[in-house]
């Protein structure tokens, strides 16, 4: 049985984006009772969602992984008959009460723990097990080789880990500095990512109120909080050859780009180890994740407690000089029409992701169009309307580009 290649659904775009570059499921939510509070998937959306993954033989697990309060057990009640009229392949679930008030009502349908219940040992994992759960995620902190042991000890439940993704500061995401700074709760869903802003600190003396000293480690001692991102690409051969069984990818707030570009180089690297696991290098892949936005990559946890290599205490902007520059929003004989989402110039070159080939189709931009009009220009920048332009494709490669490819530039 081949691992699943589980990707985030932020929006319908974004589900639709997953499962053409090669996502086996995807994960979403409903914005008021799960982690996913920030995501735009409104309910209507999320039926053609399940419909649209559904007619695709692929799965979607929804999220109700809050910790609950009074106010919100009212809910429950609407979130269920809901999922009823939904019929998700699971659904994920973090709080104890929340698992046992969905178990009695809806029985058949499979629940999963979520990575916010901090599952790390396999006691843990078991005590879930003879609950009725049919799949754990493992918390971000747990190490692989206690994974593997957990996966040995406990086979009749399925085991998830996450491979790729923004790291949280707090242990899964139990997080109160953005309640406190920003009066938004990372545990109800609407985190401010306050560990990514710059802090200064000081002390103040006892007896010399007012007069403060500043603590400076040196000049990398400001973003104390910024955790690089998860890759484990270099370690997915070990985490195939371990059969996990789900392998997950963090980003419910990412773009379209990073929903693709994640899902088709990992849908190429897991193919590829499958097809000669003698062979498999992750050094393509990586070429290719380096291109996405990120803070450095890391390990996280894989080999136990990261030192603070994990940390980067520079800045917490983008170590890529590649750009989200669109996707493709219709495709009409041999013209493309690319949504923009980054400046784009008659001369410049850009890379179309093609979800059929692995390698970038590099296409030198010419004459471009305003779509819906016959004006041309020599630069167009997105807008808050959604501006788009015409491009035109050589005839016998249009095929390699339906609608949601995605295009990038790289930056002068």
């Amino acid at each position: 049985m081949k691992s699943e290649l589980l990707l985030p659904a932020g929006s319908l775009t974004k589900l639709k984006t997953a499962i053409l570059y090669g996502a086996d499921a995807v994960y979403s939510g409903t914005p008021d009772l799960s982690l996913r509070a920030r995501s735009s998937f409104p309910l209507e959306h999320l039926k053609k969602g399940i419909e649209f993954v559904h007619n695709k033989n692929k799965k979607i697990y929804l999220t109700l992984n809050l910790f609950s309060h009074n106010k919100d057990i009212d809910k429950l009640s609407t979130f269920v008959k809901t999922i009823r009229e939904l019929n998700p392949d699971g659904i994920i679930i973090s709080d104890p009460g929340v698992f046992q008030f969905v178990k009695d009502r809806i029985p058949n349908l499979p629940i999963h723990i979520s990575t916010q219940a901090n599952v790390s040992s396999y006691l843990t994992v078991d005590f879930w097990k003879k609950m009725g759960a049919t799949q754990c995620v493992m918390a971000r902190e747990t190490s692989f080789s206690e994974i593997k042991e957990i996966k040995q000890k406990c086979p009749d439940i399925k085991i998830e880990m996450f491979i790729h993704g923004a790291m949280c500061i707090s242990y899964s995401g139990r997080c109160l500095i953005s309640a406190f700074m920003a009066s938004r709760s990372a545990n109800q869903g609407a985190c401010a990512h306050s560990c990514r802003w710059k802090y200064k600190m000081y002390l103040e003396e006892e007896l010399r109120p007012g007069e403060y000293y500043p603590i400076e480690e040196d000049e990398k001692g400001t973003y104390f909080f910024n955790s690089k991102d998860l890759c484990l690409m270099p370690k997915l051969n070990e985490i195939l050859d371990a059969k996990i069984d789900s392998l997950k990818i963090e980003g419910r707030t990412k773009s379209e780009y990073y929903v693709a570009q994640t899902a088709r180089i990992y849908r190429k690297a897991i193919d590829d180890y499958y097809a000669n696991p003698q062979n498999w290098n992750s050094e393509k892949y990586m070429k290719e994740l380096e291109t996405l936005q990120n803070r450095r990559y890391t390990l996280g946890f894989f080999n136990g407690i990261p030192d603070d290599t994990a940390q980067d205490y520079n800045d917490t902007g983008s170590k890529s000089d590649y750009r989200n520059c669109g996707f493709v929003r219709e495709v009409k004989d041999n013209v493309i029409t690319l949504e923009l989402r980054h400046k784009l110039s008659k001369g410049d070159e850009i890379d179309l992701l093609s979800p059929y080939q692995f390698e970038p189709y590099k296409l030198k931009i010419g004459d471009m169009k305003i779509s819906g009009t016959k004006k041309f220009v020599e630069t167009l920048s997105p807008g808050q309307s959604n501006i788009a332009v015409d491009i035109e494709i050589p005839q016998q490669d249009i095929k390699l580009f339906p609608v949601l490819t995605i295009a990038r530039k790289k930056l002068p």
